[in-house]
């Protein structure tokens, strides 16, 4: 199972090596052209200095074509490495030996691939791209601006397209029933592979930095037990009435739609983050699966200095890249801005969502969201309990946070407060009874490497839980395909 996706990745490193070297004397294509430049990085890796060495590593997790991936999967699913291949093309492309292909004026495509495994056999492959309109000026960023402000990018009214397929395996998760009143003693093991082709789109509206969203995914899930853990496997314990969805996983249409608000007022010392989304997950064989859901994610940045901001995600970038424009390399982690002194953000979020289903339907418990731990998108979520401790149809998250950074280092101290439930019905999704948890730690935003967490949390009523993860996607890339 793990081989398939690593002989597809290297399939398509060798085919576009190939063609990189066939590419006609004297006349440099694309792709040749990066691996040439990516050669001239990797010429670090023969010193044995400390800068070299820095720059060395940067090269070999970050240069392009071909770098090397890595980053942890789901939680209870290890740390994962592999390779990873980044393309682009502008439009109109002068160094292209075929200068009358079709391309459209003025737009960037991009592609990424990868495939990762984990010690435990889980993995995960996925190609992705992206195409946008490159008027209305450079894309900027927000990392280490060293002199003015900080400046997103504005996608103004040029649409951003995505398409993407991505495969994943995960070989160990954990269910304790539905829920908010489950009890340790209920756990058990399952594994789950879903398998997700799709396309979405954003589209701005031109006002109060509003955009559209959609998106269109099939969805094929299959569920396993596991036998080989200190607890039973969902199978023996659970069945279709307490796991619905356990004895068999239809193919899903899912549809989704939603609205993006995104505004920086009082003169950047406050940065919303709306986000409300609707969707339809339709069991194309027999309709007992489908469900509705919803979802409001409202949070509030509050930058301590208006100048700069820790970085985002930049829905321009893909998961393997940091940076969007294929041409620049990514910041160096030896290199730290002194305006990293400054950088920090008070952050207030509210999480709510809900799912429904007609009568003799019933939500299936993958599709269900979780909190304690981290959930199976690796977001920490009630962090001092055990991952995946509360599963329901319904959830709502009360979060307060501080980021910091340490001066002079690419870390930065973290501080989060938690209050959440889950619960079966959606008329009891309120602010009463919610569990606590407090999470403090390090972050380490090292130039356009992955994101690394390392927390400690506690407060909760099941002991504390310590957490170390490193993000799957490169710092500033955008993320992943969610998987419920």
């Amino acid at each position: 199972m793990i081989r398939r996706p690593l002989m597809i990745l290297l399939l398509l490193l060798t085919v576009c090596t190939l063609r990189a070297l066939g590419q006609p004397t004297g006349h440099e294509g694309r792709i040749a052209s990066d691996f040439r430049r990516e050669g001239e990085q990797l010429q670090n890796c023969k010193s044995f200095d400390l800068r070299s060495i820095a720059a060395c590593a940067q090269a070999l997790a970050t240069a392009q074509p071909v770098h090397i991936a890595f980053g942890s999967l789901a939680p209870q699913n290890g740390f994962a490495a592999g390779l990873a291949f980044v393309e682009h093309k502008n439009c109109p492309d002068s160094s292209s030996p075929t200068p009358h292909t079709f391309c459209p004026s003025e737009w960037r495509f991009t592609w990424n691939a990868d495939a990762v495994a984990s010690p435990n056999g889980s993995w995960r492959a996925g190609a992705y791209m992206k195409a946008f309109r490159l008027s209305g000026g450079a894309v900027h960023t927000t990392y280490g601006n060293p002199g003015g402000k900080a400046s997103a990018p504005l996608f103004h009214s040029a649409p951003l397209f995505n398409l993407y397929a991505q495969a994943i395996s995960l070989n160990r998760i954990f269910y304790y029933g539905l829920g908010p009143d489950t009890v340790p003693v209920d756990k058990t093991a399952f594994g789950q592979t879903q398998t997700i082709v799709g396309a979405s789109a954003i589209v701005p509206v031109g006002v109060a930095s509003t955009s559209l969203y959609g998106e269109i995914n099939g969805r094929l899930p299959q569920i396993r037990g596991n036998h080989g853990e200190s607890v039973p496997s969902i199978d023996v314990r659970y069945s279709e009435a307490t796991a619905p969805g356990l004895t068999s996983q239809p193919a899903f249409l899912q549809l989704g739609e939603g609205l993006r608000i995104q505004p920086a007022l009082f003169q950047q010392r406050l940065h919303l983050h709306y986000s409300l989304a609707f969707q339809q997950f339709v069991d194309v064989s027999d309709s007992r699966s489908t469900f509705r859901r919803w979802t409001a994610d409202l949070g509030h940045d509050f930058p301590l200095d208006r100048k700069v901001q820790l970085t985002t995600g930049n829905d321009r970038i893909g998961p393997d890249s940091c940076t969007p424009d294929p041409g620049t390399p990514c910041p160096s982690p030896a290199i730290v801005p002194r305006t990293f002194d400054h950088e920090g953000t008070v952050s207030i979020r509210l999480l709510m969502t809900g799912s429904v289903a007609n009568a003799h339907r019933d939500v299936p418990f993958y599709f269900d969201p979780t909190i304690g731990g981290s959930d199976l998108n690796g977001q920490p979520l009630l962090a001092s309990y055990p991952d995946y401790r509360f599963r329901a149809p319904n959830l709502v998250l009360l979060r307060g946070s501080v980021e910091h950074s340490i001066p002079r280092l690419p870390l930065g101290v973290l501080f989060s407060v938690d209050g959440a439930k889950v619960a079966a019905r959606r008329d009891d999704i309120d602010f009463s009874n919610l569990r606590h948890s407090y999470t403090a730690g390090l972050t380490v935003h090292a130039g356009g490497l992955p994101v690394v967490y390392l927390l400690f949390a506690w407060g909760g009523d099941e002991g504390t839980h310590t957490i170390a993860s490193v993000s799957n996607v490169l710092l500033g890339g955008s993320s992943r395909p969610s998987l419920f």
